[in-house]
């Protein structure tokens, strides 16, 4: 079960992030559904605010969501 609210957290975040303008905006969409998917899944919100605030700001130089 915890599986699948990683992974629609995950689809939720690239969906997000890809309408977003800049890095700043993409930063702080990431850090929101990075913290509220480790939130619903009993992890560290911090923790997860962070890791989604780096994944929104580098996901445009990955190529995720041009």
């Amino acid at each position: 079960m915890r599986r699948i609210f990683i992974s629609l957290g995950f689809v939720a975040l690239v969906g997000t992030v890809s309408a977003c303008d800049n890095d700043a905006e993409r930063g702080m969409v990431g850090a929101a559904a990075g913290g509220a998917v480790a939130d619903a899944t009993g992890g560290d919100v911090v923790t997860g605010a962070i890791l989604g605030g780096i994944a929104g700001v580098f996901c445009d130089d990955a190529g995720v969501c041009k």
